[in-house]
């Protein structure tokens, strides 16, 4: 029985990869559906450059398109808001699965990529989308929506600033990341016109409870899987392997990561601050009570 090219390493659905690009070795050997569509879709690229058209260009759009997005559901009601926020997590569970799916066939050749495993700060939105929608309204949800417009607002801001985390040498993997952090950038601005955003200091505060509480399991995580990641694991970039993150990575490799960790944390909380604190400066001014100097 022959078997159908899109099942076999080193070709895809429609027979355009070049076998010597593959991956996989070119022996034609029987795949998985799964694989064959990850084969199919490992559309290379030439890495777009920071600050190049590609990168401008998709920011610059994806801005404007994400706040005008925002301003026209700035009056969604609680079974929108559940409507919105579960769209966007699916979308991002979604394209996520294809992801770890492309890393562990393709890139890794069948083997995990531990340094992928979701739970880094812009992976966090994934799970809030899907679990803040059906959490009563209290502290613990709105402790998420001041997460989301504070941490995972700057973290999605950063990633277009300095864009070396996002462009890569296939198309697929290029838009996921820029499209995913494009969804963090809407989601903030939407709960931010929406009016359930971090507006006070007190709500700026849940926020970093949250992001600390995260951190912790960050931590944790990296440490019951450090050996089967040979060290390779760096969720939160809180330790024990060195971040990779330019400054930090300085400090982690002259003073040690225990000693690089708590100076990181405060710098991404610094970070969320400032971009709560436009929103915090309007809301004293709408009630006509500017902040003392």
């Amino acid at each position: 029985m022959k078997i159908p090219p899109a099942f076999l390493r080193g070709g895809g659905f429609c027979g355009t990869m070049d076998a010597e690009k593959s991956k996989f070795p070119k022996e034609a050997i029987p795949i998985s559906f799964l694989e064959a569509i990850i084969e199919a879709t490992a559309w290379g690229m030439e890495k777009p450059k920071a600050y190049g058209p590609f990168h401008l260009i998709f920011t610059f759009v994806g801005l404007a398109v994400c706040v005008c997005l925002a301003y026209l559901l700035r009056h969604t009601g609680k079974r929108g808001n559940k409507v919105v926020l579960l769209s966007v997590g699916i979308f991002l569970a979604v394209t996520e699965i294809y992801k770890q799916l492309f890393y562990y066939y393709y890139i890794g050749d069948h083997s995990y990529q531990w340094w992928i495993f979701p739970f880094q700060l812009c992976s966090v939105p994934m799970y809030l989308c899907l679990i803040a929608p059906f959490l009563k309204e209290g502290k613990v949800q709105s402790a998420m929506y001041h997460f989301m417009t504070t941490f995972n607002l700057l973290g999605g801001l950063m990633a277009f600033i300095e864009p070396s985390g996002i462009v890569h040498e296939y198309w697929t993997l290029t838009l996921h990341a820029f499209l995913w952090h494009m969804m963090l950038i809407f989601v903030g601005f939407y709960l931010i016109a929406s009016g359930r955003g971090a507006k006070t200091l007190k709500d700026y505060r849940s926020s970093a409870v949250l992001f600390l509480v995260l951190a912790a399991m960050a931590f944790i995580i990296n440490l019951i899987f450090w050996i089967p990641s040979e060290g390779s694991i760096k969720m939160f970039y809180v330790g024990p392997a060195i971040s990779p993150l330019a400054v930090f990575e300085q400090i982690a490799t002259t003073c040690g990561w225990y000693v690089n960790t708590p100076i990181y944390l405060a710098a991404v909380s610094l970070g969320a601050y400032l971009i709560f604190l436009p929103v915090y400066l309007w809301e004293r001014r709408k009630k006509n009570v500017l902040p003392k100097e």
